[in-house]
């Protein structure tokens, strides 16, 4: 009988995991390219197993992405088993969202029983950047699912003992750094600690133990990066945004301590870009090298850049500042933006007149760029971050007090330890994302195990101690109802003008009143009532994370930066009013113009920041108009994530490039990866791409890329379009090569008309296409 009730399924988990599975995968298939920079790689993967093992960039495995290959490798087995499509590439995310789910369930459930397991299943399938991010192909909800699987084998080996298992464990966790590198180390302090706490063994051999799983996990993490700094630089790519050309300096540097300090720069020189939006002009380097200066730390380094000269006519260079300002691209300087804004910067060549002025700086106080919050103890209950995975931190953190304070020394339980593991996850993650310099609004999916556990073990174990009336703990259920209710209507409230009033004060009412009634029937015998106020309070508690979970599939999100909320689409520059600072979008950029942009921003009043950069542009103003759209060209539908949804490679050029190649290997040469992305995932054909992420990254030089078209693989080169990483023609010295040694063809010959480069917002007025020939030596 016990054996059948085992295999009996739970339909509440059931439910959760249905649940996860339409957030998490409802409408990926109307996804273009997702992230285009990952399925570019990707498209570069299919091509060759060299190109898949050292995930390189583009076809000729001239760089790799800006993290290690296993998270990609399982994305492209997905491609190659569903071929290359943006919901083939998001779906291993979307299942390792699924997956999480279960892992919960099955981590809670033996230590604080079914319902708690149930709760937490809930919990996990409702944080809302677990869904936002699990609908993209950024990779974090593959990292959870690695560190959820290696907590269950931890687990198991405190359980049932044996070694095997907590090698298996420390293993998982090293194949989890070869995902996304130090990121997966932040369990690690739980991992040490729940061991020695939980194992039962003696001291000697649990330490022993720790030792042997500490070599393991060292092992597996540097394995593929020892392989891969031991291959000559000649015969490998070039490590993207490690400066170095090394995978060790990328771990602990551009994915290690530079994330802390917000020390953006990688070393190497280059001009001034734009991480994943990519620069314009060629500007020497400034303060902070070819990076973004630290968020929320603008002041230091806002040096205004030139700007470029009016009109689409004008042929000066860029800015060379070393932080970026208000991007002004035609027309007159903005004023440099405040705290956490950026310095002036111009567009190359006085730009396009169909894109419009751009007023006043990015966000100022308002914690820079990527709307993380100004660092500090309470910035994960700041609203630019609190509505991604906050919401029952406070449910969390009372229902942990609850817990540990019934432990005695010789009283120290199971659901102690559990709680202690849970509490050690939470802590650093937490104290990272507290402090760090630069992160992404995505990554506090690391948070989302944690706090979904010590949510769902904080309702069973207050309720149980609330029925018991044992003392002070018999008050702690409706103070965490009030605080956490409290919580959601301040994260709910200044959204009242978007998603109605009516969200915000019943969260803030159904708590307060069911808190109430939780004090008011403590006493007594009414159980009945007990319970319907219990479900009361979880309603006002919950409503929050499930609204905001659906909100990627309700508004839309940014594929590139995801993040949750009604303004998720546009989580690139600032949540709750999108452009502070009155920088007025209305009629910048073209549809899709910036990568996967929407046409248009927003310049809603009650955005936070200083507004005192605003400068309204008097030549070549365009702020307030409409901006023309090529014929067809929509509207991209992600904000700044990938590239534009309705963009398509320019067939007049496919078809020149087609008719004249003679047996090169390579269709062409372009200067970053969203140019490439149509030819490469739509087209299937083969490019090399002169430039990295980061425009730092020294990839080709003249003299490589000499050696490169004498070898005969590649003769065409398109120089400009696209706003992928690596500035706008990437390297001078590389760009001048290829205008001194190449023959410019005539746009007539293969820029077509504007019917037939529909959605191509960049192709007309600023693509220039070169022949480059050169004997065999």
């Amino acid at each position: 009988m016990k054996s059948q009730a085992k295999l009996r399924p739970d339909f509440w988990l059931l439910a959760a995991a249905l649940i996860a599975l339409f957030l998490n995968g409802w409408n990926i298939w109307s996804e273009k390219y997702g992230n285009t920079y990952y399925t570019v790689a990707v498209a570069s993967m299919l091509e060759s197993f060299h190109n898949f093992f050292y995930a390189s960039l583009d076809s000729a495995g001239s760089v790799t992405v800006d993290k290690p290959p296993v998270a990609f490798w399982i994305q492209t087995i997905s491609a190659w088993l569903f071929g290359l499509h943006g919901w083939s590439v998001i779906l291993p995310q979307t299942l390792a969202g699924v997956g999480s789910v279960f892992l919960i369930y099955l981590l809670i459930k033996p230590t604080f029983g079914v319902w708690s397991a149930r709760i937490a299943a809930f919990a996990m399938a409702f944080t809302p950047v677990a869904v936002a991010v699990s609908r993209t192909n950024n990779i974090d909800s593959l990292l959870v699912f690695t560190l959820l699987l290696a907590s269950w084998l931890l687990f198991r080996a405190v359980n049932r003992g044996g070694i095997w298992s907590l090698l298996g464990a420390f293993a998982v966790i090293g194949i989890g750094f070869n995902m996304k590198m130090l990121q997966a180390y932040m369990v690690l302090p739980a991992f040490y600690l729940f061991y020695l706490l939980a194992a039962k063994y003696g001291w000697k051999k649990k330490l022993l133990s720790l030792v042997a799983a500490t070599v393991v996990v060292a092992a597996v993490s540097v394995s593929w990066a020892v392989v891969v700094d031991s291959v000559p630089a000649s015969e490998r790519p070039f490590i993207g945004s490690s400066g170095t050309n090394s995978v060790l300096n990328l771990a602990f540097g551009y994915n290690g301590v530079a994330r802390l300090t917000g020390e953006r720069s990688t070393g190497a020189p280059g001009g001034s870009g734009m991480p994943g939006f990519g620069g314009f002009g060629n500007g020497a380097n400034g303060a902070n090298g070819s990076e973004q200066p630290p968020f929320g730390d603008g002041a230091r380094y806002a040096a205004n850049g030139t700007n470029g000269a009016n009109g689409p006519t004008a042929a000066a260079p860029g800015g060379t500042g070393g932080g970026f300002g208000a991007t002004n691209p035609f027309g007159e300087a903005n004023a440099p933006g405040t705290d956490g804004g950026f310095g002036g910067q111009g567009m190359p060549d006085g730009g396009n007149a169909n894109f419009g002025g751009q007023n006043g700086g990015f966000p100022g106080g308002g914690g820079g760029m990527f709307n993380t919050g100004e660092a500090g103890p309470l910035r994960l209950f700041q609203s630019e971050l609190s509505g991604q995975a906050s919401w029952l931190i406070p449910l969390g953190l009372i229902g942990a007090f609850a817990i540990l304070s019934t432990w005695r020394r010789k009283n120290f339980t199971d659901k102690h330890k559990a709680i202690i593991f849970w509490l050690a996850w939470l802590v650093p993650v937490a104290g990272f994302f507290s402090i760090a310099g630069f992160f992404h609004q995505y990554y506090l999916i690391m948070l989302a195990p944690p706090v979904s556990a010590l949510a769902a073990a904080a309702i069973t174990e207050l309720w149980d101690a609330y029925r018991s009336r044992s003392g002070f703990r018999t008050w702690l259920l409706p103070i965490a109802v009030l605080l956490t209710a409290g919580f959601g209507w301040f994260i709910l409230h200044p959204y009242d003008d978007t998603i109605g009033r009516f969200w915000s004060a019943a969260v803030l009412a159904v708590g307060i009143v069911s808190a109430g009634l939780l004090v008011l029937f403590r006493q007594g015998e009414r159980s009945a009532l007990r319970r319907a106020s219990l479900i009361a309070a979880m309603a006002a508690m919950f409503v929050g994370p499930v609204y905001w979970s659906l909100t990627p599939i309700v508004y839309g999100q940014n594929s590139q930066l995801p993040a949750a909320g009604p303004d998720g689409a546009n989580s690139a520059f600032g949540g709750r009013g999108g452009f502070p600072g009155g920088a007025g979008f209305d009629g910048g950029f073209p549809g899709g113009g910036m990568p996967g942009g929407n046409a248009g921003g927003s310049d809603r009043s009650e955005a936070s920041g200083d507004t005192n950069g605003a400068n309204t542009a008097t030549n070549g103003d365009f702020s307030n108009a409409e901006p023309t759209l090529p014929s067809g060209a929509g509207r991209g539908t992600g904000g700044f994530g990938g590239m534009n949804e309705s963009a398509s490679a320019n067939q007049t050029l496919l078809t020149y490039l087609r008719e004249h190649n003679t047996g090169e290997e390579y269709l062409m040469a372009v200067t970053n990866y969203t140019t490439a992305a149509p030819y490469m995932i739509d087209e299937g054909e083969s490019l090399v791409i002169l430039n990295g992420f980061n425009a730092s990254d020294q990839v080709y030089t003249p003299q490589t890329l000499e050696a490169l078209v004498r070898s005969g693989k590649v003769k065409y080169f398109l120089l400009g379009g696209g706003m992928g990483g690596g500035g706008r023609e990437g390297s001078s010295d590389v760009t001048n090569w290829i205008k001194k040694n190449g023959t410019e063809i005539p746009a007539s010959e293969w820029q077509g008309d504007a019917s037939t480069n529909a959605g191509n917002a960049f192709s007309n007025d600023n693509q220039t296409l070169y022949e480059v020939t050169l004997p065999a030596q």
